[in-house]
């Protein structure tokens, strides 16, 4: 353990006595944002990230040691374990370094090297290898005193083909030769991709990639996991090059390296040839194959963790999207011939009404669902009007419009706002949206979620699994449980750093909260439901099954309004309302009255109620709380306005300025909501005035933008955008420059902003690359 805590503290730069502390948290049931907000004085101040990454690299570890362990054992009982091999063992400092070590000893079925060996050709093998520059010796006449046809070697040719197994076996699996080869292949290898015979028509949207090449090592996450869906789509073949640039049937600089590392300096003698004739298959036939399959793994796993973490970053800024507040909300979740379902839910979230609306075609009946929608905003005293973003959505946000106009003297305040309905259809057909609504429609369902995410979109979306909430790229692509994992530890943390109203919250919110689990959250709300309101967090402890492991990690994260104390309305955990008090006692107020009191507290000093079970970050944080209890982290709740007339992407035109949501932001660009129904794409390149290596730097899933349209193509759906205002379209010539990855650059020349300097030039407006777009549309449907 002490030894995984060293590397740990090296990688994250912090102090091993840090990473030690935060284990012993983590393995005694502590949860992550339970250790962020309530033991920093343990853990030094590691803040969710740093945490985030030491839980990850933690797990990582200790399946190495435990693995490590297995291999150990594994060759000592072989007999074959030696201190030199013990040691480099020990000293691994990755699974593949591990395995690499391990290959030699793994068991293995039965190989032709094997075979060979059983044979008894192992001596004529490393005879050869000896006999290097030696011009008296001839392999052929070498091989003849070792002919054994009933073993299956019945001619000399046979035997050196044999001889060479042997040698190839050896080398393939000689660790520190497949450390030189791999650092070599770091620094050389591209992967090639090209379109299957036949596939071209099949697989246009993977025609970027049908004669394509780049730097395996610099592929990005979008691009290789765009070859390896068309890969395993059958349209693509893929294939690594460890020499590009080399003439065709010229040796590989990687057979060098294996003659070096072995010291074999060949001339032309006859064994000398065969010699060569070993290294090149040893390459060609053992390694090769066996680093192409290693790199492209790794290209494949690097870019799922890319992908991950774009869509965890996504996720995260959606679900702390500033919520509109506690006001009553008309939903409408829209449709053409089956109708507009509305649903109208009060200031805290319960569905008070529901209908349907025909104002489209074929009913047309625009005039009487204005009757009947003014009739529910007068009624239940709506402020606000959820439209659901999509079929049908600008026609009835244009419904919605004339609705508030109609009512401008009585609702002066009414406000419409165009609202994602990603994922709103799982919840209406979900087990827990039948038993929270089990006598209502499924279509209803939905328009509920729709105003309820309005209201407040974390309370909302935890009710959906995260995956089908459509703000990643390639999420069915990359590893499930590692993408489930990576996003449910998002969810909780958003959940945490925002705190939930014990008295209102829903199960799947509560279930999200540090220390609480789904049988825990239900027991909790039951009692509720029994009992009636919570008084004070004292009051957890009475709840079946939580007990006071669950209350710490708990507590702290639940909210009471109105309750008992009027400090479990905030973040301060009941373990340090004796120090409130304290501090209370020491200015001659009353508890109530130092919350929120501002000029007073900030003239406390923190370090005069510094105790040794109490650091000064503990009483700073409780300070600040106090001076805003309870406060909300996430921003100002605003909207984007939808560009009258424009509703359907014909209705674009080069040059218009629009405003729009950012739905998803990826490593080469964001997506853009402009009302259409098709979000266009801001590459990474126009994203602003200055270079951009990050997308995520300058916006995040959920912003308002303004946006100016660059480039329409109707056929394909493709709406090319910029956030560089004073940045204009570019007439594309009839031959457009192709680029080294297949696609057309449309603007003929090198790109702007946000490229590596020496990487491969990208196309500015990649909302016209087929592969990305294709890959998202699939994603937005799901």
């Amino acid at each position: 353990m002490s030894d995984i805590a060293r590397i740990i503290a090296d990688e994250l730069s912090v102090r091993e006595q840090q990473v030690n502390a935060t284990i012993a948290l983590l393995d005694e049931g502590a949860t992550v944002p339970f250790i962020a907000r309530y033991r920093k004085e343990v853990t030094g101040g590691l803040d969710d990230t740093q945490l985030r990454n030491l839980f990850s690299r933690l797990g990582y570890l200790r399946e190495l040691a435990d693995r490590r362990q297995v291999i150990l054992s594994s060759i000592e009982a072989q007999g074959k374990l030696t201190p030199e091999l013990k040691a480099a063992i020990n000293a691994a400092d990755n699974k593949t370094r591990l395995e690499d070590l391990y290959l030699p000893y793994k068991p293995k079925r039965r190989t032709k090297g094997q075979i060979a060996i059983e044979a008894g050709l192992e001596p004529l093998a490393d005879k050869l290898l000896a006999a290097r520059g030696d011009v008296a010796v001839d392999p052929e006449a070498e091989a003849a005193a070792f002919i054994q046809a009933e073993a299956g070697f019945a001619d000399a040719r046979a035997v050196l083909d044999g001889a060479r197994y042997i040698l190839m076996e050896r080398f393939a699996e000689d660790a520190e030769l497949l450390r030189k080869v791999r650092e070599q292949l770091e620094h050389s290898a591209v992967i090639e991709s090209r379109v299957m015979t036949g596939k071209e028509k099949e697989g246009a949207k993977f025609r970027d990639y049908f004669e394509h090449s780049e730097p395996m090592a610099k592929v990005p996450s979008h691009r290789a996991l765009a070859m390896l869906r068309g890969r395993n789509e059958g349209i693509l073949s893929l294939s690594m090059n460890a020499d590009p640039g080399a003439e065709p049937g010229s040796g590989s600089y990687c057979e060098v390296i294996i003659a070096d590392h072995l010291g074999l300096k060949l001339g032309s003698c006859a064994v000398d040839m065969w010699l060569k004739s070993m290294v090149t298959a040893t390459w060609r036939i053992k390694i090769s194959l066996q680093m192409e399959t290693e790199f492209v793994s790794r290209m494949r796993e690097a870019a799922e963790l890319d992908a991950i973490k774009v869509f965890a970053r996504n996720l995260g800024d959606l679900l702390m999207a500033a919520p509109a507040g506690s006001k009553a909300t008309l939903g409408l979740d829209p449709g053409l011939r089956t109708g507009v379902k509305v649903a109208v839910v009060n200031d805290t979230g319960k569905l008070v009404a529901h209908t349907t609306v025909f104002p489209h075609e074929p009913q047309n009946q625009w005039d009487k669902s204005l009757r009947t929608l003014a009739n529910l905003v007068t009624m239940y005293k709506v402020e606000l009007i959820a439209v659901g973003n999509g079929t049908a959505s600008r026609e009835t946000d244009k419904l919605a419009g004339e609705l508030i106009a109609s009512l401008r003297d009585s609702h002066p305040g009414l406000t419409k706002v165009m609202v994602s309905e990603a994922g709103a259809s799982v919840y209406s057909a979900s087990e827990l949206a039948a038993n929270e609504f089990p006598d209502l429609d499924v279509s209803i369902r939905g328009a509920v979620s729709i105003a309820r995410r309005l209201q407040d979109p974390l309370a909302e979306l935890v009710k959906i699994e995260p995956k089908s909430i459509g703000v990643g790229q390639y999420q069915h692509d990359v590893s499930q449980s590692q993408l489930s994992h990576s996003l449910e530890a998002v969810v909780e943390d958003c959940v945490n750093s925002v705190g939930v109203d014990l008295n209102m919250a829903s199960v799947p919110l509560l279930s999200q909260v540090s220390g609480l689990n789904k049988t825990l959250a239900k027991n909790l709300v039951d009692y509720r439901d029994e009992h009636g309101q919570f008084k004070n967090r004292k009051e957890l402890l009475k709840v079946p099954r939580l007990g006071p492991k669950a209350f710490e990690q708990a507590a702290g994260f639940l909210r009471i309004r109105d309750g008992d104390n009027p400090l479990d309305a905030s973040a301060v955990h009941p373990e340090t309302y004796a120090l409130v008090q304290r501090i209370a006692a020491a200015k001659s107020l009353a508890i109530d009255s130092l919350i929120g009191n501002t000029e007073l507290i900030r003239g406390i000093n923190p370090k005069d109620f510094v105790t040794e079970e109490f650091g000064l970050p503990t009483i700073t944080d409780i300070l600040r709380e106090l001076d805003k209890p309870g406060r909300d982290p996430r921003g100002e709740f605003k909207t984007a306005q939808f560009k009258d007339g424009v509703h359907e992407i014909r209705d674009l035109k080069p040059e218009m300025i629009l405003e729009g949501v950012v739905t998803n932001v990826t490593n080469f660009g964001a997506f853009v909501d402009i009302g259409v129904h098709q979000d266009g794409l801001v590459h990474i390149s126009s994203l602003a005035d200055k270079f951009v290596s990050d997308p995520h730097t300058v916006v995040k899933a959920g912003d308002v933008v303004k946006v100016k349209v660059m480039e329409v193509d109707v056929e394909r759906k493709r709406i090319g955008l910029t956030m560089r205002l004073d940045e204009k379209p570019e007439v594309k010539s009839a031959k457009p420059q192709q680029h080294k990855g297949g696609q057309p650059n449309p603007r003929g020349g090198q790109p702007k902003g946000g490229q590596r300097q020496g990487s491969k030039p990208q196309p500015a407006n990649a909302a016209m690359g087929n592969a990305f777009a294709d890959a998202f549309a699939k994603l937005k449907k799901s």
